[in-house]
């Protein structure tokens, strides 16, 4: 049964015209979604649940599109918050509780010698990516990632490089994960040109034959900085981050989303060799040291510190995970869920074995209509406050659509079946990454 949206279309119009893309971030859009059946617009949400703005109550996993990892409307994250505004917001001098957030992170995050704080996930890794080309006199980058670090140097790499100078695309040379052998060809083509090695630690696929460690060791052996991009990765995977989780070391970390649950901040890490080169650089803003997100995220770390909410979400998300490709098994569906339990990759395909966004949008289209949020673009993840009961109420609604699904579904009439539009992908990659030559 359809859910009322008519506030949500009313403001999807009204935006439109005053709104480029519609809203601020592009993944949030409508047509990031089976526009016309999700809900397009957000008035409230609680726990691991957001309702709409016509009334509808969903079960979230987007989570913000990652940042929250205690849950929505948090009590203790609330206080913090609360408590700080009644003192201020931002002030003419540095404030105590910076440099108490900072002796926190370094006391968990693995070679955090020294800290300094940014609004977004996108200026820590830029602000990074100054810092080891002004460290080693270098200019060029080696990425790999799943993206989301917009600034001019990454944004050359992708189909939205409008007003990005062209000479940025020489200076970024992109490597597959896994793919060892690209790496070291970047590094024989460039030779003692590579400033930093800028790496996701993982997206979804698992690390084979000690990727991380040999990528750290090729950084060594040319002079050039580890940047792990940890945006996602941290504050989720592991208290200490994916470098803690995986074992490498990294010379500058970044972190964004979940540091904060939701408030807008981000950090470098790193040791006192490499992050002392921020005092000869321009990295600085009038708002970095805005105290509601520096309070509110001492009290989120506090918390995962205190409540241990990783392993909660690491437990729940096993149960998902595995119940989820269960359910798959037992229909007559080509699908798998990948990635791991703490940030999960949904996958669907058609007879011929190719991702199938259609038949991954059908069966999202379903669940949603039932009143669980999936993106068909994203990852799926999971808070503190998502339940093991969430979690059973996700699997039987799933096991339903599918059932539903199997007698409508014909000749792959996916499109057919769907009862608004297809999501509109939000960027390609325009430069391929780099392979071994014989």
């Amino acid at each position: 049964m359809n859910k009322k949206l008519d506030q949500s279309k009313f403001f999807t119009e009204k935006a439109r015209s005053i709104i480029p893309s519609q809203t601020g971030t592009f993944s949030r859009a409508a047509s990031s979604f089976v526009e016309g059946i999700y809900p397009a617009y957000a008035k409230s949400a609680s726990g691991s649940y957001f309702t709409d703005v016509d009334g509808n109550t969903y079960l979230d996993y987007l989570c913000g599109l990652g940042p929250i990892t205690l849950g929505y409307n948090y009590d203790r994250v609330n206080k913090a918050i609360i408590t700080q505004l009644n003192q201020g917001i931002l002030f003419s001098l540095p404030h105590p509780i910076e440099v108490e957030l900072s002796e926190s992170i370094s006391k968990i995050v693995p070679h955090a010698e020294m800290v300094k704080f940014e609004k977004t996930g996108s200026n820590a890794v830029t602000a990074a990516v100054r810092v080891a080309r002004a460290y080693t006199n270098r200019e060029k980058i080696a990425y790999c990632g799943s993206g989301g670090v917009w600034h001019d140097w990454q944004a050359a790499m992708v189909s939205r490089d409008g007003g990005v100078p062209e000479f940025n695309k020489k200076l970024i040379k992109i490597f597959d994960y896994n793919d060892l052998e690209g790496l070291q060809q970047i590094f024989e083509d460039n030779k003692n040109e590579i400033a930093a090695i800028v790496l996701e630690p993982t997206h979804f696929e698992k690390p084979e034959n000690n990727f991380l460690q040999n990528v750290r060791k090729i950084a060594d052996e040319n002079n050039s900085l580890l940047i792990l991009d940890e945006i996602v990765t941290g504050f989720r995977f592991d208290l200490g981050g994916a470098q803690k989780f995986f074992n490498i070391k990294g010379d500058l970390v970044c972190f964004g989303k979940g540091i904060s649950n939701g408030l807008p901040l981000s950090a470098i890490t790193g040791p006192t060799e490499f992050m002392n080169t921020f005092d000869k650089l321009w990295v600085s803003s009038s708002n970095n040291m805005e105290v509601l997100s520096i309070a509110g995220c001492l009290a989120t770390i506090n918390e995962m510190q205190e409540k241990k909410t990783i392993e909660h979400c690491w437990n729940i998300g096993r149960k998902l995970f595995d119940g989820w490709n269960k359910i798959i098994s037992q229909h007559n569906i080509n699908a798998k869920m990948e990635g791991y339990s703490i940030r999960m990759n949904p996958k669907f395909f058609d007879s011929q074995m190719n991702e199938s966004l259609p038949l991954k949008s059908l069966v999202f289209q379903e669940m949603v209509k039932k009143g669980f949020f999936i993106s068909p673009l994203n990852a799926i993840y999971l808070s503190y406050s998502h339940s093991l009961s969430d979690i059973e109420l996700t699997l039987s609604a799933f096991d339903e659509v599918l059932t539903e699904l199997s007698k409508k579904i014909k000749n792959e009439n996916y499109l057919e079946l769907l009862e608004g539009n297809l999501p509109k992908t939000i960027w390609s990659m325009n430069i391929p990454p780099t392979k071994k030559t014989n």
